[in-house]
């Protein structure tokens, strides 16, 4: 049987990719069961609707209706807040912990100093991969 340490050693770059994929892969699952799909849908597009809104009355020099337009804007990104916390808080523990692993293996390869970088884009990349792929919104 391989050692995982071993691959970390031999293969740096790749392993994190990997690593990063495996991650965001996992991230994109409990996202794609925990999170309320159509809402997020239904509060993303008044967003927008406000936020064009929002625009209309800046050109106009309306400021008193482009504060309150904003204030509505608000109140839907903390309900977009909410809706995403309880996905964020069961994948928020096992993160950090494999933080941990992940740092501890890779302090001894010849990407010690930038493994967080080389995972961060990695993740981003193959976040907004799955995002799409399990049509999260």
């Amino acid at each position: 049987m391989v050692d995982i340490t071993s691959l970390v050693q031999a293969y740096p770059r790749v392993s994190i990719i990997v690593f990063a994929l495996l991650i965001s892969f996992l991230i994109s699952l409990v996202n794609y069961f925990f999170l309320d799909k159509e809402r997020m849908k239904e509060i993303k597009e008044k967003q927008k609707k406000v936020q064009e809104q929002i625009k209309e009355h800046q050109k106009a020099g309306n400021h008193d209706k482009t504060l309150e337009l904003n204030k509505e804007l608000m109140s839907h990104t903390g309900e977009m807040l909410r809706h995403s916390f309880k996905p964020m808080l069961i994948t928020l523990i096992p993160i950090i912990f494999l933080f941990g692993i992940i740092k501890n293996n890779y302090a001894e390869t010849t990407i010690a100093s930038t493994w967080f970088w080389w995972y961060l884009i990695s993740a981003i990349i193959s976040s907004m991969v799955f995002r799409k792929i399990f049509k999260l919104p």
